[in-house]
Formats: structure tokens, C-alpha cells, sequence
């Protein structure tokens, strides 16, 4: 029950972000001129990164416990779209990222970052649908 609730917290925290990333912050970048846009964007990838690691860890590791203390198919699918989401995040994001920072053709690059992000948008959503039936279900 504990492992659930934290596990809920942890997907919560990351639902609030990735939409506020989705509909605010990335759709942003696109108002910059590419020395300002170069300029903070390097400030926002610094800086996020402090906000979403600890929270994809968190998630990763309680899914994992989760997986290994009560095998499920919720717990075994959640952990699967965490599997998607970490190599959507280091092998197509970040990427992204470090193109917008090179400048050529940076808004191509926030453009792509907009589609290619809302996998995870929908992903993250779903497991938070997902960890929020299964803490209810345990009350």
C-alpha cells in the first residue's frame, strides 16, 4: 500500500511535468531568437535536469520493486512504458536537445522535440491512469 502510494506520487509528479513541458515549455522555445533561444535553452536543460532525474529514477526504481515484490499486469506494463520512455528520453530527446544547443536549424530541432515528445506525454499519462486505478484498488 505504501509502495503504491509513493509509486502514485512519483507518477503524478511526472504527469503535471511532462504536460507542462508538452504545452508550455517546449512550445516556447519556438518565440526565441536563436541567440536567446541558445542562451536559455542551455539554462533550462541544466536546470530541469534536476527536477525530472530524480523523478524518473524514483519511478524507475519503485517499478522495478514493484515488478519484483507483486508481478502483475499492471506492474509489468508500467514498467515496460518506463523501458520506452528512458530510451525515447537518451536516444532521441536528448539528442534533440544537443541540436538545438549546435544552432543549425535549431527550430527543426524544437519542432521534432514537440512531436517526438508527445510519446511520452501519452506514455507517462497512461501510467499515471494506470497507478492511480491500482492505489485506489488497494484502499
Amino acid at each position: 500500500m505504501i509502495l503504491a502510494l509513493v509509486r502514485l506520487l512519483f507518477d503524478a509528479g511526472l504527469f503535471v511535468l511532462i504536460w507542462m513541458v508538452q504545452l508550455v515549455v517546449y512550445p516556447s522555445f519556438q518565440y526565441y531568437t536563436k541567440e536567446n533561444l541558445l542562451i536559455w535553452h542551455q539554462k533550462y536543460t541544466g536546470q530541469i535536469t534536476f527536477i525530472v532525474m530524480p523523478l524518473m529514477l524514483g519511478e524507475l526504481i519503485i517499478a522495478t520493486l514493484q515488478v519484483f515484490y507483486t508481478p502483475s499486469y499492471y506492474s509489468i506494463s508500467t514498467l515496460l512504458m518506463i523501458g520506452i520512455i528512458w530510451a525515447n528520453t537518451f536516444f532521441q530527446a536528448i539528442p534533440l536537445h544537443k541540436k538545438i544547443d549546435q544552432q543549425p536549424e535549431a527550430q527543426l530541432s524544437v519542432k521534432k522535440l514537440i512531436r517526438l515528445n508527445w510519446l511520452r506525454t501519452f506514455l507517462w499519462s497512461l501510467i499515471f491512469l494506470m497507478s492511480g486505478i491500482d492505489y485506489l484498488s488497494q484502499l
